[in-house]
């Protein structure tokens, strides 16, 4: 097993390396661990999944919506199923919750129709309209005014951060080599490829880019220009767990032009998130929240579930997303150059993710990738962060065979002091406090860690020495 953070990089050549570990990259990673190849997973930041992946809506869709006949659509719909088996194999806590698509107008209202009829041609059968009373009946905190919604059965909530964390650590332990704190600053085109990293060379004979929000800019270093990443802004306000008994469901917008809009959502987490903001910015690290897009937020809320804004706020916070300027991923194999771009993956990448994974690695063949004599890959079980299943707290078995899983250290929520060592012990450990929060939840909760954060940060320190 290798992970890797600081200090020259291992020498030799590899037979693949993905640039971007976020959930895209890690679960290619975790596909590639499967044949018997030397392979790389580079990421510029300290962790996996600190990008993009690590603050978005974390839905896991049905795909009902995405453009017919589409790549997206077709990953999607794959993708969806593969990940809900997964998730299950692996402890990744996911709630199917449903969605209500509701319209607030007589224009939201006649749109349904057709959005019922794009989820039938996207091979999703089960979404149906159904009239404002059983809207109201269903979620009695709506605001006043809504007309009708479209039902759609299958939207889950997942957590987004074991579902990277659970790739990336079955691609380490499959023998994949992790190198955190690796920026890729050039490319010189040969075979092998040698990338200049902030860590030193790198010699690859086949590129996988899957740099999210950078994935124009590694495009140019191969010679590549017709990929433009916009960084689209999305802030969200998270809502105390006290707010949960007032949603029931996801509550979608209808979609406008630059995306699905505000939604009202539980988390696995026990939360509610109100969001996301769409604002294309220049800057691919302005993840600040604005005054302006937090009161737009409160506004879209206010008419969505009014009684959500007297609910305390635990945190703010912004992603951004990768916007390519089109409705489908930009996927795209270069077979000559044994090279394959997977950008422009939206929102929708998280789901999409095992079969995106799959899809590149028939690109990846097709020029030239030897894929014979895969393998099953020994399976993870993560521990669990989401409260619809038992946490260790609460878990009479566990503490009994160890006292430190009934020792709280975050009381917001409910985090003992061996989750924290098991997660600072683990195959990808945390490279920061941020990191550990997002294996743990310490420090997540309505004081954001006033209370805890010296004693985590202390447990912290004392792994690191």
């Amino acid at each position: 097993m290798s992970v890797t953070t600081g200090g020259a990089l291992p020498g030799g050549e590899y037979d693949v390396t993905v640039v971007g570990a976020g959930v895209v990259g890690s679960a290619i990673a975790r596909e590639l661990a499967r044949l018997p190849l030397r392979t790389a997973l580079v990421d510029a930041s300290d962790d996996v999944g600190d990008g993009t992946s690590k603050a978005n809506t974390a839905i896991l869709h049905t795909g009902f919506d995405a453009v017919p006949g589409s790549l997206e659509a077709r990953l999607v719909r794959e993708g969806q199923r593969l990940l809900s088996a997964y998730a299950a194999d692996s402890g990744i806590p996911v709630e199917p919750l449903g969605a209500l698509l509701v319209a607030w107008d007589e224009e939201q209202r006649a749109a349904l129709p057709g959005l019922a009829d794009k989820a039938v041609r996207n091979g999703y059968r089960a979404a149906r309209i159904v009239p404002a009373e059983e809207v109201r009946a269903r979620e009695p905190e709506l605001g006043p005014g809504a007309l009708g919604a479209l039902d759609v059965p299958g939207e889950s909530v997942i957590c987004p951060w074991t579902t990277t964390l659970a790739y990336a650590t079955q691609a380490v332990r499959g023998g994949v080599e992790l190198h955190l704190n690796c920026r890729v600053e050039s490319v010189t085109s040969g075979d092998p490829y040698t990338l200049s990293t902030g860590r030193g060379p790198l010699r690859t004979r086949h590129l996988v880019n899957a740099a999210g929000l950078y994935a124009d800019e590694i495009d140019r270093l191969l010679g590549h220009a017709d990929l433009t990443v916009t960084p689209r802004r999305g802030q969200l306000i998270v809502f105390d767990e006290l707010a949960r008994s007032l949603v029931r469901h996801i509550l979608l917008p209808v979609p406008g032009a630059l995306g699905k809009g505000v939604l009202v959502s539980p988390t696995v987490y026990g939360n509610v998130m109100l969001g996301p903001t769409a604002e294309d910015l220049d800057d691919k690290t302005d993840t600040g929240s604005t005054a302006e897009g937090l009161a737009l937020l409160r506004e879209k809320g206010r008419r969505i579930v009014p009684a959500l804004l007297e609910e305390e706020v635990t945190a703010v916070y912004a992603g951004l997303r990768a916007a390519a300027g089109r409705e489908d991923y930009a996927i795209r194999a270069h077979p000559a150059q044994r090279y394959v771009t997977a950008g422009g993956i939206r929102s929708t990448g998280l789901t999409a993710s095992m079969a995106i994974a799959a899809h590149v690695v028939e690109l990846l063949a097709d020029g030239g990738l030897p894929v014979a004599g895969a393998r099953e890959l020994e399976p993870v079980r993560m521990p669990n962060l989401g409260e619809a299943f038992p946490r260790p707290y609460r878990d009479a078995e566990m503490i009994a065979a160890d006292p430190e899983y009934g020792r709280i250290v975050c009381h917001c929520e409910r985090v003992t002091r061996r989750e924290i060592r098991d997660a600072l012990a683990a195959t990808v450990p945390p490279g920061s406090l941020d990191g550990l929060r997002r294996r743990t939840r310490a420090g997540g909760g309505r004081c954001q860690g006033f209370h805890c954060g010296a004693a985590v940060r202390a447990l912290f320190e004392e792994a690191r020495r």
